[in-house]
């Protein structure tokens, strides 16, 4: 029998009198597993085993370039171990947003990675695949019928966009892993998902409420990044009829009703509501009580089921090449004048490299000390006593990135101004060469809400014996 027939008729036969314990392992898997708590998880008898794989926090290159964002060696051992402990225990393994961006390059390095541990190891399991890639036609004739809304302050998406997309993605919901469940699997991998759905299927399968099998995996998705101090240690989660209890599996954290309820309101623009493919998460009446120092129970929030599903589609486009300078000054007067100072460089590169080219790029400045990571510059009465600054070229071609960030450079760190002391230069170099190619860059030009009548159509799945 396989690991979720197990747990499904497990759960059929209690008839809700057994609680459902749900580990989960890691907040991103792929970054490591710290190995005391997820063995102190392992421990606990969970039912179930989820983690979350990707996300949109790591920007557009990776979607857009479909590499992992994780290290080849650190994405080995973590699926390693949380394969091992879940087959030694005879639960579901459950992983969602599979190589950080879900596309199907992310979906199949995973997979290949899979098996070779299976091979290596002589392990054997039934595999569930549920592909996350939207098809251009797919969102294009939805775009015809008015079904696509943008999210935030994206644009009207037209089917310009939807062609230079590199790869389109569609956050599948419970439904995609219900089936995948169903089917009798071991293992499901799993393209762009909701990280919810990841942990919530299975419990909203065999009868527990929605709302706080919803509540819980919003929680337990980030693992122990809900406690203080936070962390990435893995985490359990003790499912009820009524709500649920949660725990970190490394003693130096604690689920606290405070910390536990900030987490709640993660990545939520509105602190009340969470948005998923199939309904609406409410926590208006959600409640957060201390068990003990370490432990938390949360119990009120409700589900209203969505009449007409809304998936959540992700694109990323390339925009070009991308090539950096990195530099530093202590020099008061430049630091103090710098906004003209660096106006007045663009303007010399920009006659200089467009002598014979047209004005094919786009140079800007970021100045950490001032203005390098807020939106508007910090208001101070005297400038700081140093800077770093970093110049960033996008342009069509490496070679034209290049030029533009080298010619930069040289007239940067020569540029003449009013007060200048030393002509030996304007900058301070960390290291050699300080103009650096970092490759083509991406931005996410789909950011949309589609409507879909048929999820299971979004989302098909692969069964595989390994």
């Amino acid at each position: 029998m396989t690991a979720s027939a197990r747990m499904l008729d497990r759960f059929a036969k209690s008839k809700g009198a057994e609680p459902m314990r749900i580990l989960g392992a890691s907040g991103q898997l792929g970054y490591g597993v710290p190995t005391p708590a997820f063995s102190a998880g392992l421990d606990r008898q969970p039912h179930l085993i989820g983690c979350d794989m990707g996300s949109i926090d790591i920007g557009p290159y990776y979607l857009g370039s479909g590499e992992l964002a994780t290290a080849p060696a650190a994405t080995r051992r973590d699926l390693r171990k949380v394969l091992l402990g879940a087959l030694k225990l005879k639960v579901p393994l459950v992983i969602g947003s599979a190589g950080s961006a879900g596309a199907k390059p992310h979906l199949d390095q995973t997979l290949t990675t899979l098996r070779e541990i299976a091979r290596e190891g002589g392990l054997h399991f039934r595999l569930g695949v549920l592909h996350a890639d939207i098809a251009k036609g797919v969102l294009e004739a939805a775009l015809r019928e008015n079904g696509v809304v943008p999210i935030d302050d994206m644009p009207t998406l037209d089917e310009a966009e939807v062609d230079a997309a590199e790869n389109i993605v569609g956050q599948m919901g419970m439904s995609a892993f219900q089936r995948a469940l169903a089917a009798g699997i071991d293992v499901v991998v799993a393209g762009r998902a909701c990280d919810t759905a990841i942990f919530a299927a299975l419990p909203a399968m065999v009868g527990f409420p929605v709302g706080p099998a919803q509540h819980m995996a919003k929680i337990i998705e980030c693992a122990s990044l809900c406690c203080v101090p936070g962390g990435r240690d893995s985490i359990l989660a003790t499912l009820d009829h009524d709500g649920f209890e949660l725990e970190s599996m490394a003693p130096q954290r604690r689920a606290t009703p405070v910390s536990v309820a900030a987490h709640s309101l993660y990545e939520q623009s509105d602190p009340f509501t969470v948005q998923e493919p199939e309904g609406r998460l409410d926590l208006r009446r959600a409640t957060y009580h201390a068990i003990d120092d370490r432990r938390t129970r949360v119990c009120g929030a409700a589900w209203e089921h969505a009449e007409i599903p809304r998936v959540k589609i992700e694109g990323a486009r390339r925009v070009g090449e991308r090539a950096v300078l990195l530099c530093g000054t202590a020099d008061p007067r430049f630091i103090a004048g710098h906004e003209q100072l660096l106006k007045q460089v663009e303007i010399v590169v920009r006659d200089l490299v467009c002598e014979d080219a047209a004005e094919d790029y786009v140079l800007s400045w970021r100045v950490y000390g001032v203005d390098g990571v807020r939106m508007t510059p910090i208001a101070q009465t005297s400038p700081p006593p140093e800077a770093f600054v970093m110049a960033e070229c996008i342009a069509p071609t490496r070679e034209r990135a290049a030029e533009v960030v080298r010619t930069t450079k040289q007239y940067l760190l020569h540029h003449g101004y009013e007060g200048r002391l030393c002509t030996g230069g304007n900058m301070a170099f960390p290291f050699t060469p300080p103009e650096v190619s970092v490759g083509p860059a991406y931005r996410f030009n789909i950011y949309h809400l589609m409507r879909a009548a048929d999820l299971d159509a979004l989302f098909p799945l692969e069964i595989e014996t390994i």
